[in-house]
């Protein structure tokens, strides 16, 4: 936003994107801190990318966040990028500073401030798995990795996808990359579990990204994945006796990153939380 006697134009551009709380989210946000304006869903397809970036300045959006299956192929139309996109190899919010477009991740910071607030709070020394090699696990790995795990393993379906991000953090020696089956060989020996996929999301909460029967006692089973705010994975982690985190804090936190990036201003992140599990017709004592 240019003028700042204008309302602040925010949106949040993905494909699919109905399902996005982003926009109830920050809309509280900037309620409760009596700030005029907007945020609004961007049904953005890949093909239509390019455009909607360049609309982001015509229309003088403050700024956005990006969302799957966008966050890397935004990168190439931005006039900057923070080191948490580089480091991460992924954007999921843009700022727009009179025409200057600035990709920062804040999904990699949100998710780790989330993990260590609600389920591990010292992760030096961990083993941790990680499912899924798209732009989610970018940043998120990138984060992990400041935080001195013993080792991290990615997993996905294309081995190849999963060998080439780890090559990224190869300097640091404790990244490997393996096809999805090979999840059932690591699992035994790890400490953390993190769905970085979309599988498990409404409208298909009954699937699961990997074998259940895999599942031990002394596993953390962390699923980005907030709507269902608890997803059969977590269920079936329950069940195995694990520690389980949910996606609602990754969530908030990204967001209050974000939030603050546009407006200077420290996010009511109690109230965004509120918020989401009003939405969700649930309360805290079912985030236990």
């Amino acid at each position: 936003m240019n003028d700042r006697n204008m309302d602040m134009l925010l949106g949040v551009m993905g494909d699919p994107i109905a399902q996005s709380k982003s926009p109830v989210m920050h809309t509280a946000a900037l309620k409760a801190l009596g700030i005029p304006g907007a945020y609004v869903p961007l049904h953005i397809s890949s093909s239509q990318l390019g455009e909607a970036v360049q609309a982001i300045r015509t229309l003088g959006f403050r700024g956005v966040n990006v969302t799957i299956p966008h966050k890397v192929a935004v990168m190439e139309y931005l006039d900057k990028l923070d080191e948490s996109a580089l480091t991460g190899g992924a954007v999921n919010t843009i700022v727009n500073d009179n025409g200057v477009l600035t990709g920062y991740n804040t999904d990699g910071i949100g998710y780790v401030r989330s993990l260590k607030a609600e389920a591990v709070p010292e992760l030096s020394g961990t083993r941790i798995l990680v499912l899924g090699a798209g732009g989610a696990a970018r940043g998120i790995v990138s984060a992990l990795l400041k935080e001195n795990p013993a080792s991290i393993v990615i997993a996905n379906r294309s081995a190849d996808k999963a060998q080439e991000l780890a090559a990224a953090w190869q300097v640091t020696g404790k990244v490997t990359g393996t096809a999805m089956d090979g999840a059932a060989g690591i699992i035994p020996e790890a400490d953390i579990v993190i769905n970085t996929t979309s599988v498990g999301m409404f409208p298909y909460p009954d699937e699961l990204p990997i074998d259940p029967g895999l599942l031990h006692g002394r596993l953390v089973v962390s699923d980005l994945i907030y709507n269902p705010l608890r997803t059969r994975l977590l269920e079936e982690g329950l069940r195995a006796g694990c520690t389980i985190h949910g996606g609602l804090g990754m969530f908030i936190y990204q967001g209050a990153y974000a939030f603050e990036y546009w407006t200077g201003q420290a996010a009511p992140t109690e109230i965004m939380r509120r918020t989401i599990i009003e939405c969700f017709g649930g309360s805290e004592d079912e985030m236990e």
